[in-house]
């Protein structure tokens, strides 16, 4: 019998997460839910002046995304370990973190991506101006994988803990920092015209580094959590 290749292996476990997060599309959107909720919440809590909102914009866009993110986390290996999938994995003959890696784009296709898609709409919402919007969406397609990233690597270092939600957020924050302040940065050097490459870059950097260390960080950590 023929062992399939690491980019087959690599595609045939995106598909597999992609058809299982369908199948449970309701919570798959719960952290689009929570980012919309939370980012319409503030013009009703707050006086609806658009000088206000598109002041407190950046912030109010990064935090609800980080956030939005770590509620994902939690779930991203956890359903594999109680049901002996991962172990599976372990097992298999294609690379742990390759096959890690493609269940964390999945993940990111699922949760990750719709945050990009609803930046505009977010954006109109807080009266963030129309000329901060492409980079505001750019700097979320470069931070959310890696928000998604470093939460891959906490939730396999933590998916042997039954209550382990807590301590992954304490885990995930403190790394993602970076992400934060420059995403938010972007877009208020955008909000006021100024040139936001140097910014980008960061994120890309950032995002790079994430994807070329994160797939061995957790494999090591899944299979401490297995063992």
């Amino acid at each position: 019998m023929d062992v399939p290749g690491l980019g087959q292996a690599f595609v045939a476990q995106l598909v597999r997460d992609l058809r299982l997060g369908f199948r449970h599309i309701g919570q798959a959107a719960n952290p689009l839910v929570f980012f919309i909720m939370v980012t319409t919440l503030f013009p009703l809590a707050l006086c609806p002046s658009p000088q206000l909102l598109s002041a407190i914009a950046p912030g109010v866009v990064w935090v609800s995304a980080l956030l939005a993110s770590l509620l994902a986390a939690e779930s991203l290996f956890r359903q594999d370990v109680e049901d002996g999938t991962m172990e599976q994995l372990a097992l298999a003959p294609q690379p742990l973190s390759l096959l890690l890696l493609a269940k964390t784009t999945a993940h990111w296709l699922m949760t990750g991506l719709p945050l990009v898609i609803m930046a505009p709409v977010v954006g109109h919402a807080l009266f963030l101006p129309g000329e901060a919007v492409p980079t505001t969406m750019a700097a979320l397609a470069l931070a959310t994988p890696t928000l998604s990233l470093v939460g891959g690597m906490m939730a396999a270092l933590t998916v042997g803990l039954r209550r382990g939600g807590g301590l992954l957020s304490l885990l995930i924050l403190p790394v993602v920092m970076p992400v934060l302040i420059f995403g938010a940065r972007a877009t208020d050097m955008a909000s006021a015209g100024l040139e936001t490459g140097g910014v980008l870059s960061l994120l890309a950097a950032l995002m790079l580094l994430a994807l070329s260390l994160s797939p061995l960080a957790m494999a090591a950590a899944m299979r401490i959590s297995l063992d």
